[in-house]
C-alpha cells in the first residue's frame, strides 16, 4: 500500500466532502467487470482490497480512494492474423482484391467476434486526498495513468477542479545547479546516485546514470556540454529516498526502515490495523515532503 510515485495536484478550491458524502459520490460509478463485448471499464473500488468494502478509507484528516480498471487482451497481431484469414479467403473464393473500406469493416467484425473470448488483466491507481492542504496525491508511474485516474475523478466530482501544480522557477535548472554546487541544496537533502540528464531542445541527447558518484568528473562533463538534470536520485531528512523530476514528480519512493517498523508496530492486531498504520504513517510523510518539493523550487506558482 506504501506508494511508490506521487503526481500532486492542487484542488482549486475547498474539498466539499466528507467520508460519507465521498462514498456516495463514488458509488455512482462504482467498478463493474467489463462486458461482454467492452474492452475497457473502469470505476472505483475499495482501497482497502478485500479488507474493506467502503470506497474511502478515511483518518488523519485524509481520505484514501482507488480506481480500478480491467482491460481486455487482445494483441494487435492476433487481429491482424484473423483478418489476414478473412481477406485471404474473400479473394481466393471470388476472386477479387479486398479494398480499404471493406478490410476495415472485417476488422471490425473480427474484433467484434474476439472480444468476449478475450482474457482481461486488472490494475489499481490509489490516490489520496489532503483537504486540509487542499492536495490530490496520485500513486502513478506515468502521466497517462495520472490523467486517466483524474478523468474518472473529474466525472465523478463534476465540482471539485484541480491542477496539476507547477513552480516559481524550473526544476531542471535548480537540480543542475545543486549537481553543479552539491553545497547549495537545502537542508537536510541529500545527493543520491541516480540522474538523468538532457540537452536542451526536443531532439536534445539523453544520459542516464544508476549507482554512480553523481560528484564525479564524468557527470561534470556532461553539465559542462550544456546537459540539465531532469531526474535526480535524492534522500531527504534520512527518512524518504526518491527521483525528483523536472515536472515535480516523484518516482521510486522509498521509506526508511525506521517508518516501516513504526507501522508495524503500530498494525501488530490484524491486516486491517496494519493498513491503517500504514496509511496514517504515510500521510503524514506526505504532508511534510511536497510542502518542501515547492518550496525548493521557489514556490507554487498560481498563474
Amino acid at each position: 500500500m506504501w506508494f511508490k510515485n506521487l503526481i500532486f495536484y492542487r484542488l482549486q478550491k475547498p474539498f466539499a466532502y466528507s467520508a460519507e458524502t465521498l462514498e456516495e459520490a463514488l458509488d455512482a460509478k462504482h467498478f463493474t467487470p467489463c462486458a461482454k463485448h467492452e474492452l475497457s471499464s473502469s470505476g472505483w473500488a475499495s482501497p482497502m482490497g478485500s479488507l474493506s468494502e467502503l470506497l474511502v478509507h478515511a483518518g488523519s484528516g485524509a481520505l484514501m480512494i482507488c480506481q480500478k480498471k480491467e482491460e481486455r487482451i487482445l494483441p494487435a497481431s492476433v487481429i491482424r492474423d484473423f483478418v489476414n484469414e478473412k481477406i485471404e479467403a474473400i479473394e481466393e473464393a471470388e476472386m477479387r482484391k479486398v479494398r480499404k473500406k471493406e478490410r476495415d469493416t472485417i476488422r471490425d467484425e473480427v474484433i467484434f467476434d474476439l472480444t468476449p473470448k478475450a482474457f482481461t488483466r486488472s490494475s489499481n491507481t490509489w490516490a489520496v486526498i489532503l483537504p486540509q492542504q487542499s492536495l490530490l496525491v496520485v500513486d502513478a508511474s506515468s502521466a497517462k495513468k495520472a490523467d486517466e485516474f483524474t478523468a474518472l475523478l473529474h466525472s465523478t466530482l463534476v465540482d471539485t477542479p484541480l491542477s496539476l501544480i507547477r513552480s516559481n522557477h524550473a526544476p531542471a535548472d535548480i537540480m543542475t545547479h545543486w549537481l553543479e554546487n552539491p553545497a547549495s541544496m537545502p537542508a537536510n537533502l541529500e545527493m543520491g546516485d541516480e540522474c538523468e540528464l538532457k540537452e536542451p531542445g526536443d531532439e536534445g541527447g539523453i544520459v542516464r546514470c544508476r549507482r554512480l558518484d553523481l560528484a564525479s568528473d564524468e557527470i561534470r562533463t556532461h553539465l559542462d556540454a550544456g546537459k540539465q538534470a531532469v531526474k535526480l536520485g535524492l534522500g531527504w531528512s534520512e527518512k524518504l529516498s526518491f527521483v525528483l523530476t523536472d515536472d515535480l514528480s516523484v518516482k521510486k519512493l522509498k521509506f526508511a526502515d525506521e517508518i516501516l517498523e513504526a507501522a508495524a508496530d503500530q498494525g501488530e492486531a490484524d491486516a486491517a490495523a496494519q493498513f491503517d498504520a500504514d496509511f496514517t504513517l504515510m500521510v503524514m510523510e506526505m504532508e511534510r515532503l511536497i510542502p518542501q518539493i515547492i518550496e525548493w523550487f521557489g514556490g507554487e506558482n498560481s498563474e
